[in-house]
């Protein structure tokens, strides 16, 4: 049932050769019933991997990793302007995403891109451009490691936040996610808010875009900034955009009056800053130690040019936040799991 000494390489997106006791993979809830209950009989600890694109392995796991590879993505139910579109855990998010822009149905489109697994996608919140998971999230269903029993949560119940969930807090190691439901409009209502993205539209002579121009927008700008996976091994933002007291803001904003602030979505009293812009000043972007280091077109991403340890690439994050919170008094935080 299981792969015994396995090497994670190929299943982390920053490309670490690290290696576990026990490796399988599950396509179905029963399959992952039965190995569920090998993993209980081993008493091993368990780790659950999708797309591996948040995740940055420091040491070999002793335990068993189980990969998540449950497919199929479906319309369960729609009315004259929306649907409800059901997505395997398993199902890779950005083939997702064009499997509902073939469909018409708009409201994922500025996520076009984003690595990972569509069960990866409500447990992180995913988010960019000004969209995230939790606009367009219906419900999904999660299998209870204890009991084996598969519940399903609502909007309400997985407690979205920035790059949150209940799945990274309170339910931490609790569950696993077999699918997906997301509520998806027929009538676009394209969100080209941010500026990247009108001005990628702008240049090709679009004034009344669609969904697919507004995604083939993000793909370009997220490609002419971001290292591509199977290139440069990396996580994407390996730190999330730190949200401070706006009197701390307005005092940053006095001593560096080019630093880019934004309003938080959920309290004006919080002021939300670019972790990009902080560890670019902080002299950190194109950094490159070795075989490895920070990306030169993008400060937020961590890169592994070939061959680097992941105790390295934690090391340097920790040299970030550290000179970071030293030069503006700010925490940042890591937004990928370490292991």
């Amino acid at each position: 049932m299981f792969q015994t000494h396995f090497n994670l390489q190929p299943y982390n997106t920053f490309g670490i050769s690290m290696k576990c006791d026990y490796f399988g993979r599950f396509s179905s809830v029963d399959e992952l019933k039965s190995q569920l209950a090998e993993v209980k009989r081993l008493n091993l600890p368990l780790l659950v991997l999708g797309g591996g694109s948040n995740l940055l392995l420091t040491q070999d796991f002793k335990g068993i990793v189980l990969r998540n590879e449950i497919k199929g993505i479906e319309v369960i139910s729609e009315t004259n302007i929306d649907a409800i579109v059901r997505s395997g855990a398993g199902e890779v998010w950005h083939e997702f995403v064009l499997n509902c822009l073939n469909k018409n149905l708009a409201g994922i489109e500025n996520l076009s891109l984003i690595p990972g697994s569509v069960g990866a996608s409500p447990m992180q919140n995913i988010g960019a451009y000004g969209i995230e998971i939790k606009d367009t999230f219906h419900q999904l269903e999660a299998l209870h490691i204890a009991s084996g029993e598969v519940h399903t949560f609502n909007t309400e119940q997985c407690a979205f936040g920035y790059r949150e969930s209940v799945f990274k807090r309170a339910l931490k190691d609790q569950y696993i996610i077999t699918n997906v439901e997301f509520r998806l409009n027929k009538e676009a209502n394209v969100n080209t808010s941010y500026g990247a993205i009108n001005d990628e539209l702008n240049s090709k002579g679009i004034n009344n875009p669609t969904i697919r121009d507004v995604s083939n927008a993000v793909i370009a700008i997220r490609e002419s900034k971001l290292p591509n996976p199977k290139e440069i091994g990396n996580a994407g933002s390996f730190f999330k955009n730190p949200v401070i007291e706006k009197a701390q803001a307005e005092k940053l904003l006095a001593a560096y009056p080019d630093m880019p602030q934004y309003p938080d979505r959920l309290n004006p009293s919080l002021t939300k800053l670019a972790a990009g812009w902080l560890i670019e000043k902080a002299g950190f972007k194109g950094m490159r130690i070795k075989n490895y280091g920070v990306h030169s077109k993008q400060a937020l991403v961590l890169v592994n040019y070939g061959g680097s340890k992941g105790q390295d690439i934690y090391d340097l994050s920790t040299k970030i936040l550290d000179t970071v919170k030293e030069m503006f008094g700010v925490q940042l935080e890591r937004e990928v799991n370490i292991l």
